[in-house]
């Protein structure tokens, strides 16, 4: 339990610090309306998870109990998934952008944006299916107590990771824009974390 906790952690961190539509908008509001504005998204964003995995809990957990061939067969999926987000990541563009334009607004507001935006963003449920079950210690054990406790972990190192981001907007806002190279090296380090949890979910 500890080691697969422990390599789950370490692949949300990675996922975490990398750029993506999630870690990019809370820049930009902490750029603009200052750090709490990006702790406040943050805040939103994570609290949407706790529906995803709820769902990903109770269903897969139903799957894996009615036959291990499906199980197995949504590990397969769920790799294949990384596979072509690894794929999505190699063909787009290396350049970091940065938007200074983000709207004003209160941190409740900024809040509801998040969970709204974690919720109705279809892909967040998917990567949960791709991610997760792979990551499961025992799946003749509580598999609903599993998905909550990688669920929680999940959230919990999303929301240091961000809040980090957020409370240092202006030295990494900079960072990204002056280091030519950031966008190609960090480009390259996302495709080898998605192909190497996607090998990692494989693994007997």
């Amino acid at each position: 339990m500890i080691e697969t906790l422990f390599s789950f952690s370490i692949a949300t961190l990675a996922l975490a610090i990398f750029p993506g539509p999630d870690n990019i908008y809370v820049l930009t509001q902490s750029l603009v309306n200052g750090t709490k504005s990006g702790i406040a998204t943050t805040a939103g964003l994570i609290s949407g998870c706790i529906v995803h995995t709820t769902l990903l809990a109770f269903g897969v957990s139903a799957i894996i109990t009615a036959s291990e061939e499906i199980f197995y067969g949504i590990k397969v999926l769920g790799a294949c998934y990384l596979l072509y987000l690894a794929y999505k990541v190699y063909k787009s563009d290396e350049h970091i952008s940065l938007t200074e334009n983000a709207p004003k607004k209160s941190y409740s507001e900024l809040f509801k944006t998040g969970v709204i935006m974690n919720l109705l963003n279809p892909k967040v449920m998917i990567f949960f299916l791709a991610f997760f079950p792979g990551f499961l210690w025992d799946k003749d054990g509580n598999t609903v107590a599993q998905f909550y406790i990688l669920g929680i972990t999940f959230m919990i190192l999303s929301f240091i990771i961000f809040s980090i981001i957020a409370m240092a907007a202006g030295r990494i806002s900079g960072l990204l824009l002056e280091w030519k190279s950031m966008g190609a090296v960090l480009k390259w380090l996302q495709i080898l974390v998605f192909v190497g949890i996607a090998v990692f979910i494989l693994l007997p």
